[in-house]
């Protein structure tokens, strides 16, 4: 058996293990017993999940795609996404959902049998404080470590902007979801290459979706002010921290009476593509992930797109995620039809 049928083999136990709602199809092909843990209780979930929405599992599919391996004589380090599709139906209605999984799986020979030693993800959804590029957000503070904050510069990415900078003025706007919802789709899997990717991109995303369905900027050119994006010039960073840091959109939206505002609702079956959900998965007041809402299931819930940990068509409440925990707390956020 060479080392790539012990990864196929891996990435074919994963899958089955997600179907049967167990990690024991794993054992045989992974020695890591503490990754084994955490999948059993992962996948536990999940199938409660799924119980829960009175949801029944039709199949599940993986494309494996190989992006960089390492060979020595002790083993091999190798590079890789997966691909999921998970299949299932409620009541008479079909669903699919898609996750694009990075990970670095570590695998050697022993006894003349090559087995996955070890996996780790590659992006995860719990993560340290936002990270764009080399350098973290503090979401508390609302300052860049080490980096002094950029003074105030009339300067807008007109590549993205198209029409100059955006400015309140006493006009209403339409928030067209169709538009939000396009763009959710059509950018869930990799990054639109006119905006910067941030190694925790969610919010980000979320708030180009936004973007696109018409929500105007509020352009302050202050970081700790307003909601606006303006690219970067050299190695300045001009963008608020509301545009990509989970914690300050979610202060934005809470608070905001003007351009892109929207209110708190209670049931997530009250939103609609196009709207929002923020994510504290300690429960202490500090959001720490952000999702767009681009359809519903047929039980009338929410189903959502997200990056950082891309995925599309995702049931709301995220309790097969590895972030999830019994002290998450939910923002849901209703965006107003006019701006």
């Amino acid at each position: 058996m060479s080392w790539k049928t012990a990864l196929y083999n891996y990435v074919h136990a994963k899958n089955q293990s997600e179907l049967e709602g167990s990690a024991a199809p794993l054992q045989a092909y992974l020695s890591d017993s503490a990754y084994v843990r955490k999948q059993e209780v992962r996948v536990r979930r999940l199938l409660e999940s799924f119980r829960d929405r009175d949801a029944k599992l039709q199949r599940g599919e993986t494309k494996l795609r190989l992006t960089g391996v390492r060979e020595s004589a002790h083993g091999v380090i190798a590079d890789i996404v997966l691909h999921r599709f998970i299949h299932y139906r409620i009541g008479s209605i079909d669903h699919m959902e898609e996750r694009i999984e990075p990970e670095r799986v570590v695998i050697d020979s022993a006894a003349n049998r090559w087995q996955v030693r070890s996996t780790e993800s590659l992006q995860g959804e719990q993560s340290l404080p936002n990270k764009p590029r080399s350098v973290f957000f503090s979401e508390q503070a609302d300052f860049v470590e080490g980096l002094r904050r950029a003074p105030s510069l009339p300067y807008i990415n007109h590549s993205i902007l198209n029409s100059g900078a955006q400015e309140f003025v006493p006009r209403k706007i339409i928030y067209n979801r169709d538009k939000a919802v396009q763009y959710a789709e059509t950018w869930w899997q990799t990054p639109n290459p006119k905006y910067e990717q941030f190694e925790v991109d969610c919010t980000n995303y979320v708030s180009q979706c936004l973007f696109a369905g018409g929500a105007p900027m509020d352009y302050t050119g202050k970081r700790d002010l307003g909601w606006w994006y303006a690219g970067k010039r050299g190695n300045q960073e001009l963008w608020s921290f509301s545009w990509a840091v989970a914690n300050s959109l979610q202060s934005f939206l809470a608070h905001s009476r003007r351009g892109l505002h929207g209110h708190e609702v209670h049931d997530p079956r009250e939103l609609q593509p196009g709207d929002t959900i923020c994510y504290d998965w300690d429960g202490d007041g500090r959001f720490q992930h952000n999702v767009i809402v681009t359809g519903k299931d047929a039980n009338g819930m929410p189903l959502v797109n997200a990056h950082t940990y891309n995925s599309r068509n995702r049931y709301w409440a995220y309790k097969d995620s590895p972030a999830w925990t019994e002290r998450t707390k939910y923002f849901f956020v209703r965006v107003a039809d006019e701006m």
